[in-house]
């Protein structure tokens, strides 16, 4: 029977991506000249224990199973969602067993998808307040310096707020929420503990660092103080955290050619790089 579902589900799910555009408009495409690659296609594949990666080439989406159902990180692009569900199904599990969607920024490349998803699997989506604002509007805050992109994705009308710290347990796993502002003011990375008989080790999936921005945009400005003080405390958080595997919102994160890293010093590593960039890039301003 599940392997007469999982191959019902995989003949729906891999459905051409125009035909879903032409007729759900919640995975309408948003192309970019970085959509080719962002997408490009990647096989499932287990992380460590019970949390594994069902996403594409150039962004990362995470999923754990707790034992009580299913966790989600993160949609990619709205035409991305059939995919998702459908490398979820190849591992075996039911994306209806999807309970939780956890978002780490509300910016189309992580978050267009999400509607969909949740439509699609009934899950809770959960992220930060700034983050909660940003899917329900579908639109970038004034005070994300991509802000001039006015780059719009599918809104989620309901979605549950969490706060920097708060925990949620979901069967034998907990995930924590940590607040790792900048790229926006929301961005949430997420953290858990997965096992393999009595090894474990520490995951995190983290949201961007990067000062990323319009051409416009001046972080030096007056007004981009919060932000830039922002970007410490995210690079600070995330120097914190306990982490023997990182995972990154954007695989190919800092030239990365792995979908992951298993390094404990990963996390750090991570922080000094969000450190370098935006103070390279705030000199670049200074000329």
């Amino acid at each position: 029977m599940f392997a007469r579902f999982v191959i019902a589900t995989l003949a729906a799910l891999t459905a051409p991506l125009a035909t879903a555009a032409q007729d759900d408009p919640l995975t309408r495409p948003i192309v970019t000249d970085r959509t080719a690659q962002w997408l490009s296609p990647r096989p499932p594949v287990r992380v460590f224990g019970n949390s594994y990666l069902v996403g594409f080439g150039g962004l990362n989406v995470a999923l754990t199973d707790t034992g009580k159902g299913l966790i989600l990180i993160d949609g990619a692009l709205p035409q991305a969602a059939p995919q998702i569900l459908a490398n979820v199904a190849r591992l075996g599990f039911r994306p209806r067993d999807i309970r939780y969607i956890l978002s780490t920024e509300p910016h189309f490349d992580h978050a267009g998808g999400i509607a969909a998803l949740a439509r699609d699997t009934g899950a809770t989506v959960i992220a930060s307040a700034r983050g909660a604002e940003g899917l329900r509007s579908g639109r970038l805050a004034t005070d994300d310096p991509q802000h001039g992109y006015d780059s719009r994705f599918p809104a989620i009308a309901s979605v549950r707020v969490i706060r920097d710290g708060e925990r949620l347990t979901l069967g034998d796993t907990v995930v924590t929420a940590r607040a790792t502002p900048g790229h926006t003011m929301g961005s949430t990375s997420w953290s858990w503990r997965a096992c393999r008989g009595s090894r474990c080790k520490a995951i995190v999936f983290a949201a961007s660092l990067n000062p990323v921005s319009t051409d416009d945009y001046r972080f030096s400005a007056p007004a981009s103080r919060p932000v830039v003080a922002a970007f410490a405390r995210g690079q600070a958080a995330m120097r914190a955290l306990p982490c023997d595997i990182l995972i990154t919102a954007h695989a190919d994160q800092d030239g990365a050619t792995d979908r992951f890293r298993d390094s404990p010093g990963a996390c750090r590593a991570y922080a000094l790089s969000s450190q370098r960039a935006l103070a390279k890039r705030l000199a670049s301003e200074s000329r």
